[in-house]
């Protein structure tokens, strides 16, 4: 089904130095096997399964998919061919039609049969394909959100639509690239059974790369080791976990425990969102909770449950339909004396200012920017929340004749993702250069001085600033992205699943730095995670969430995970 023999492929970096990121693989898949790669980040795993695709070209050896065999010279038409006999599904891909569960397989079925995905009559599509559609959406759990739109499901609903869609083609080879990556354990457990059962009912020949042991234990017949663009191993799951985690980083020896003080109070939130075309879709209702400083506190729940759109109000990204979340400011009055006084995240103004420059907040697809060096990076950063500049921004919004409701307003949009932050700001009929003319960065060559202490934290070395992130290993990548969101030490720190696509020993990175972080600058952290072993090996609170109701709140972190566990049926955790 699937041979490769000699199979090496190299990047060139900007400097036009050769970056390896496959050396000499052998390798052969029997048609009908699951077999899983592993690996850390950046070992290939990903550029292997492309090459599987048949959209990344290589520099030696050869690639058989079924019938048809790719060399490096090979025209495109086979390459082409090859396409046709695979489908994959990219790791934090969301390439989906802005319509319905439903109306988006209609595309791809209909695509399969006449090649034209984007042409289509869907009422026509659904008088043909409709019964086949509603079965591949039950396959993949979305039955109950047939007619939603994809833009309201939640980041594991779009993993399982875009499932559907590769399933609609028909392929002999299906390659999934962290296909569960941001899901919940229910929704994981959900696309794991759909994997099964595709590949025992239709024979379909399998290759999936995950960070996660126990996805391979539960899924693959056979495992195959990634080290350095090296297949290092290749035997059964458990074989190759062992080994991978041999030399793992040990839990640091901090214990992170909350003082008394309250710093957020969340009081009687609701939020409603609705269908245009008629129907609730979630209700958050009467929510209650505070956060203590130097709480690490976990939100906790299915997908779809509310959990974002709950830590996007505590960040003042969206708003309440009624309730408050209240921040305590403590401020210098004219007296030179510090007064503390509660400020409401809705009420635009300087003060709301003050608590988001006191905010970190990293989304789920925060990354570092590829063409940037790592100095200029934390310079824009720092541009935004260091206390002095943003003084700076308050006297030039007022020579340039800007109320304190609109910089407050434009402000908001440096914690947004760029590509949010410029929809909002095309909206009002603004060029995004106004964030810089406003928040101008700072200077680079005092970058290093600023940052020296949290890259000691987070154990990075300071001669990374003038590299660029291509140029990083996968563990200093993800503390050179901590150290982005903290080169400000933020007081409050608002983590949306930014790490779900880690390997074992990158999270055990995350999770000592950010205890680190934590006990060495007060540093309280929300955060959103589906990896129950990071959960109760960071979080020293946990707050249960289903629906848009609280469930449960406790320190008792191990239950709430096991109840969660429970609750999702996730097999392949038990």
């Amino acid at each position: 089904m699937i041979k490769i023999e000699n199979l090496s492929k190299s990047y060139k970096a900007d400097n036009g130095e050769e970056i390896p990121a496959l050396k000499n693989i052998n390798l052969e898949i029997k048609e009908g096997e699951i077999v899983g790669i592993f690996g850390t980040s950046g070992s290939g795993k990903t550029t292997l399964l492309r090459i599987l695709r048949g959209v990344e070209a290589f520099d030696e050896g050869e690639v058989t998919v079924s019938r048809f065999t790719l060399k490096p010279d090979s025209s495109q038409f086979y390459f082409n061919q090859v396409k046709k006999e695979t489908a994959i599904h990219l790791q934090r891909s969301f390439g989906i039609w802005p319509e319905s569960a439903l109306e988006n397989v209609l595309r791809k079925l209909y695509a399969s049969r006449y090649g034209d995905e984007g042409d289509v009559d869907l009422k026509e599509a659904e008088k043909m394909f409709g019964k086949e559609a509603d079965e591949i959406l039950e396959l993949v759990g979305l039955s109950h959100k047939r007619d939603h739109l994809a833009s309201v499901l939640s980041g594991g609903e779009k993993q399982r639509l875009i499932m559907a869609r590769q399933l609609a083609k028909k392929p002999k080879v299906m390659l999934l690239d962290e296909p569960a990556t941001m899901s919940c354990p229910k929704t994981k457990q959900d696309i794991l059974n759909a994997v099964k059962n595709i590949n025992k009912e239709l024979g379909i020949t399998i290759v999936f790369v995950s960070h996660l042991p126990e996805i391979h234990k539960f899924l693959a017949d056979r495992v195959i080791l990634l080290e350095d663009g090296e297949i290092a191993k290749e035997g059964s799951a458990d074989e190759i976990i062992d080994e991978f985690l041999e030399d793992i980083e040990n839990p640091v020896d901090i214990e992170i425990e909350s003082t008394d003080e309250t710093l957020i109070k969340a009081q009687g939130i609701n939020k409603r969102f609705y269908l245009f075309t008629g129907g609730e879709v979630l209700t958050i209702d009467d929510v209650n909770f505070d956060v203590k400083k130097q709480n690490i506190l976990s939100l906790v729940g299915p997908s779809g449950a509310g959990k974002t759109i709950l830590l996007r109000m505590l960040g003042g990204l969206d708003l309440p339909d009624t309730g408050d979340i209240l921040f305590e400011l403590n401020k210098e009055n004219d007296d030179g004396e510090i007064e503390s006084k509660w400020v409401n995240i809705e009420e635009a103004g300087l003060d709301r200012m003050e608590i988001r420059r006191n905010l970190g907040f990293m989304h789920q697809e925060f990354a570092l920017m590829y063409y940037a060096t790592i100095q200029n990076q934390l310079a824009v950063k720092l541009g935004y929340k260091k206390f002095e500049l943003v003084e700076e921004a308050k006297e030039r919004a007022k020579e340039l004749g800007l109320p304190d409701i609109l910089l407050d307003a434009l402000y908001q949009l440096t914690d947004l993702p760029a590509s949010e932050a410029k929809a909002r700001l095309e909206q009002i009929g603004l060029e995004p250069s106004i964030l810089d003319e406003l928040f101008p960065k700072f200077p680079e060559t005092a970058v290093k001085e600023e940052v020296s202490d949290i890259f000691e934290a987070l154990d990075l070395s300071l001669d990374i600033l003038p590299r660029k992130s291509y140029e990083l290993s996968g563990g200093q990548q993800v503390r050179a992205m901590l150290a982005l969101v903290l080169a400000s030490r933020p007081g409050v720190l608002l983590l949306d699943e930014p790490f779900g696509d880690l390997d074992p020993k990158t999270l055990r990175i995350v999770a000592n730095s950010l205890k680190k972080i934590s006990k060495e600058f007060g540093t309280t952290i929300v955060m959103i995670s589906h990896n129950t072993d990071f959960i109760k090996e960071l979080s020293n609170r946990a707050i249960f969430i289903d629906d848009g109701v609280l469930l449960d709140d406790s320190d008792d972190v191990d239950k709430i995970v096991s109840d969660f566990i429970g609750f999702c049926e996730a097999d392949y955790l038990m």
